[in-house]
């Protein structure tokens, strides 16, 4: 039985095909963006200032993580009462983006 405090109870990036909607956080603040995932767990996410990231969300070692055009990092997807939050975080706290969460599309 799985534990109920495990960030993810994913067994393959298909289950999050589909449409997400979310905010990315910039220097200047945050744009809200949407997250568009295959079933291979490739994806776009387009802002609403019209920057296109393209990338893929894998599962490394029981972790989801993710690898972009832009970035590296993880991602969790923690299992709320009634909505499912996709959380990205990218590896290199240099670069100008930083931490996005996207709301599945019903």
């Amino acid at each position: 039985m799985e534990s109920p405090k495990r960030s993810t109870s994913l067994a393959d990036v298909k289950e999050l095909a589909g449409s997400w909607q979310g905010w990315v956080a910039r220097e200047e603040g945050q744009d809200r963006a949407t997250l568009i995932v295959s079933t291979d767990g490739s994806y776009r996410a387009l802002t609403a200032r019209g920057a296109i990231t393209e990338g893929k969300f894998y599962l490394q070692d029981g972790q989801l993580r993710y690898r972009s055009s832009r970035t590296t990092g993880a991602a969790t997807l923690p299992e709320d009462q009634d909505k499912t939050v996709l959380t990205v975080m990218p590896a290199d706290p240099k670069y100008h983006t930083g931490r996005a969460e996207y709301e599945r599309v019903k």
